[in-house]
């Protein structure tokens, strides 16, 4: 943080700023495109994006913007930047081709839409930070692995609570200790959630009552989860996470932990219910120095064999442009997949399912993701949470049920199918040659 606003000062007083474009302008977007227009030196967003153009002109007008322009074209928005006067647009893919943006930051939680921007924007060069968990815990290998052919970086951003442990995950790892666990903190936990039943708390926040719903049902915190696992090379002890309820200090559950079965298992991500310091992220790490062990027992951080880091908050759109920052400044990449998936996302019936239904989205009625291990997904031929929507069931299936794709008929023609089968066929395992 020190180098990076030091760094960002300085593109400041260059007058030189780091230009962003924006894709994506619903409540999130909009705290993003405030932070950065009221709140960054050394940055500029140049231009917001959104399918609904209303959208994209709220954004930069609740952040005190009132002389954007509207464009239609790549040479008009590169004319718009060129003259640093801020555009809006439908056209996410503008975004993607112009020239003279350094950085798009991708918040729309759309997989299909989101996997079509991403794309675009590695073709042409461009580098990406991610809000879009679902994209990322559903193709984000293979994304990556474009992105790296491409010479582009692709990542999760700051401020997100896979952000808040991966920076807590490397500040660990970085003073000497083994990380063998990565956690998020959680408030409520209800797999049968809905938009109806959380209506009124969307109301209250200006939310999306879906987007509400996505984290009440534990889809969100598993895709939050599934891209921690992917980018430290950790797992899940069990399909749904362990997921223990407890209403003290998170450093209490030190010993709910066998430190024997973490080291097993490579470590592990998972989630606790209420708590304190929520809504915050945690990570328990080991070290194997009696030395080093005695000072950390006068540091106050007992006598483990875990020791509990924990940061009590994540201040998302805060920290978002920081990521920008850390990515045009540094080519420092906050959180991306190592290689092979680790830990998938898979739709499971929230009811009763019936026969020849077409699913709804994340966050909605008939479904919610639970992270299993990915040679699980893989055997089982489960169906991935960020293909279920839109899908028609082919037979039913009961409520509490993992899907798999023999339930199913896909969509034709979309993008992520074609991501998926990629990456499945990509990070196969190797088969042996059978003995002549």
């Amino acid at each position: 943080m020190i180098i990076v606003d030091t760094a960002l000062q300085a593109r400041a007083e260059a007058h030189h700023p780091i230009k962003v474009g924006l894709i994506g302008a619903g409540f999130m977007g909009r705290g993003i495109a405030n932070q950065i227009i009221n709140s960054v030196p050394g940055m500029a967003l140049v231009a917001v994006s959104n399918r609904n153009r209303a959208g994209a002109e709220r954004a930069y007008t609740e952040a005190g913007i009132t002389d954007f322009r509207t464009v239609t074209s790549v040479e008009a928005l590169e004319a718009s930047i060129y003259r640093s006067q801020p555009a809006v647009t439908e056209d996410a893919l503008l975004l993607c081709r112009a020239e003279g943006i350094d950085v798009l930051i991708e918040a729309t939680g759309d997989v299909e839409f989101g996997a079509q921007v991403v794309m675009e924007a590695i073709a042409y060069g461009k580098h990406i930070v991610s809000m879009n968990a679902e994209l990322d815990g559903t193709v984000g290998p293979i994304l990556k692995l474009y992105a790296d052919r491409a010479g582009v970086i692709l990542t999760a951003c700051d401020g997100d609570q896979p952000g808040v442990q991966m920076n807590l995950y490397r500040y660990v790892k970085s003073i000497g200790l083994t990380p063998l666990l990565c956690g998020n903190i959680k408030g409520l936990q209800d797999p049968y959630r809905n938009p109806t039943t959380q209506e009124a708390f969307a109301k209250r926040w200006g939310q999306k009552p879906h987007m509400v719903t996505s984290f009440a049902d534990g889809s969100k915190i598993s895709f939050e989860q599934a891209i921690v696992a992917n980018a430290t090379g950790m797992t899940v002890a069990k399909r749904g996470m362990l997921g223990y309820d407890h209403s003290g200090h998170i450093d209490e559950l030190t010993g709910r932990y066998d430190v024997d079965v973490l080291r097993s298992l490579g470590g592990i991500v998972d989630y606790v219910v209420g708590s304190k310091p929520g809504p915050g992220v945690f990570v328990f790490a080991t070290h194997d120095d009696p030395k080093q062990q005695h000072y950390l027992n006068l540091y106050k951080l007992g006598e483990g064999p875990l020791y509990s880091f924990y940061t009590p908050y994540h201040l998302c759109h805060f920290e978002v442009p920081l990521s920008a920052a850390r990515v045009v400044l540094f080519g420092d990449v906050v959180m991306a997949p190592l290689g092979a998936p680790k830990v998938d996302v898979v739709a499971t019936a929230k009811i009763d399912l019936p026969a020849g239904a077409t699913l709804d989205g994340i966050g909605f009625y008939m479904t919610y993701g639970q992270c299993e291990k990915a040679e699980v997904t893989a055997a089982q031929d489960l169906l991935p949470m960020g293909v279920a929507v839109g899908c028609r069931l082919k037979r039913a299936v009961p409520k509490d049920q993992v899907l798999t794709y023999a339930d199913v008929e896909l969509p034709p023609g979309r993008l992520v199918d074609r991501l998926r089968a990629e990456q499945n066929a990509h990070f196969a395992p190797a088969r042996i040659p059978a003995a002549v």
